[in-house]
């Protein structure tokens, strides 16, 4: 179920999908004219989950631009689409799909479910320098992880190492704000303006990277 769908001012498209569907389910609610390439593309994927990703991602993407578009993957992994009407960013979490979409602007997303798992790899992404509420840490932690991930699907750089190499100004995490992060990997050591959310069962984070796209002198 489309749980959330969004139009920003800056003309980015967001949309947050529940999979509460079986694959039966998910692509009955395909177009007629797109449902047969919908049961085509999941025939040769072994594992329940991803075919549930894949789907729940193309109908997500369909519900966001009212039509059946081709989402295709670069070497590197990087989704983009077939017809290039838009740049995109993707992420999976437990139980929910992410998209954001802007038709000139780089993006990132990231969405994660909550879960105290996190604590176990802190000290894998997270520098000295960089500050974690003791009262909060699953939430704090979740939202350092969430907003490196959306650093590292915009920089679009490999070899990145999250703990020296991306960094997330300190910050008191509260239902929603503004993050302030930089990154050190690319010779321009970029500085971005995240919006975050802390939800009941998952957070959230995404940046439009407006100055580096024509016609938006400022970062959204």
């Amino acid at each position: 179920m489309l749980v959330r769908k969004e139009n920003f001012s800056n003309g980015g498209l967001m949309g947050i999908w529940k999979m509460d569907e079986t694959i039966d389910e998910l692509i009955n609610l395909f177009p007629d004219q797109a449902r047969a390439d919908a049961e085509t593309s999941i025939n040769n994927i072994g594992s329940n989950r991803r075919a549930l990703e894949l789907l729940t991602t193309r109908i997500t993407l369909i519900q966001l631009l009212g039509r059946a578009t081709v989402i295709l993957n670069r070497d590197d992994g990087k989704p983009y689409l077939k017809d290039n009407s838009y740049q995109i960013s993707i992420s999976h979490t437990k139980g929910y799909v992410a998209i954001l979409l802007h038709k000139d602007c780089p993006v990132g997303i990231d969405i994660e479910t909550i879960s105290n798992r996190v604590e176990n790899i802190a000290h894998r992404f997270i520098s000295d320098k960089e500050y974690i509420n003791p009262n909060k840490k699953t939430i704090h932690l979740l939202l350092h992880w969430s907003t490196k991930e959306c650093l590292y699907k915009i920089i679009n750089e490999q070899g990145v190492d999250f703990k020296q190499q991306l960094h997330v100004t300190p910050f008191e995490p509260t239902s929603s704000g503004i993050i302030d992060a930089q990154e050190s990997k690319t010779q321009a050591k970029q500085t971005f303006k995240l919006n975050y959310e802390v939800h009941p069962s998952y957070v959230l984070t995404w940046v439009i990277d407006t100055k580096n796209a024509p016609g938006f002198p400022e970062r959204s």
